[in-house]
């Protein structure tokens, strides 16, 4: 049985298909309903559970879809942590991203840079809470009731939450980057916590990947990125996939409060 955030495309598509093709029960769970009810269909698989809009920013949503969890078959045995944001309005990464195109031209030009990134100065409180409430706030949600429903069935249980290179970089929107070096943290602490009751936690760092949120990225960006990773390409969300399976496996019995670094050898822990 497994629970899957952000699973209406991406990443958390692709990981929710392939749970299912080995044999899970899965809840698809995605902020647009339609994009979680068109994964459920698409897996060709038995055992296939239900899909569920939740806001996962929000505390009783979330505590309401785990409740259906347990009233439907009492138990989770995975849980996923996948939904996430990389950009909103507000961020102050748009407003940064042109003044370093600007400066790199002034640089071309050998001319003394006058323009300078300064993401923060234009970063608003409501750019910054979004993206905490969503990549950081809703992880902790999740898995607080996930725990407690794996507690009530005295389940050994796997939590895989996905972060980011951008944690260990700093390359990125500066809330996301904060946001998902919180998650790091986030992982080793529950899975000194839970280690006891045979609950593993561990976290997932993408390095670029084709997903739906990587079309928020200029094109040069994109390319400058692909630059950088020694194997020469991003990663395409089965590769993310195959890692949150081997994680949530029996394969890694061994593995709680590990950081797996999925980026082609971007970022090297």
């Amino acid at each position: 049985m497994a629970l899957v955030t952000g699973a209406g495309s991406g990443m958390g598509r692709a990981t929710a298909e392939l749970l299912a093709a080995q044999g899970a029960t899965l809840i698809v769970v995605d902020l647009n309903e339609a994009a979680a009810q068109e994964t459920l269909n698409r897996m060709n698989a038995p055992g296939v559970g239900f899909a569920r809009a939740c806001d996962i920013s929000d505390s009783h949503a979330v505590a309401e879809l785990f409740a259906e969890v347990d009233r439907r078959y009492g138990r989770l045995d995975v849980l996923v942590n996948n939904a996430g944001l990389g950009q909103v309005a507000g961020d102050g990464f748009d407003k940064s991203q042109q003044r370093v195109a600007l400066r790199g031209e002034q640089l071309a030009r050998g001319e003394t840079p006058t323009a300078f990134s300064d993401m923060i100065v234009d970063l608003t409180d409501a750019g910054w809470q979004r993206i905490i409430d969503i990549n950081l706030n809703g992880s902790f949600f999740c898995s607080r009731e996930a725990v407690r429903l794996m507690i009530k069935a005295s389940a050994c249980g796997s939590i895989v939450n996905i972060a980011s290179v951008s944690a260990m970089t700093g390359e990125g929107p500066l809330s996301y980057c904060a946001s998902k070096a919180a998650i790091l943290g986030f992982t080793k602490c529950l899975a000194r916590d839970l280690g006891p009751r045979g609950i593993r936690v561990n976290a997932i760092c993408p390095g670029p990947t084709r997903t739906p949120m990587m079309q928020s990225i200029s094109e040069e960006w994109v390319r400058s990125l692909e630059r950088a990773i020694p194997l020469g390409k991003m990663a395409e969300p089965e590769d993310i996939a195959q890692s949150v399976l081997f994680l949530a496996s029996d394969d890694a019995k061994q593995f709680t409060g590990q950081t797996l670094s999925v980026s082609g050898g971007m970022y090297m822990i």
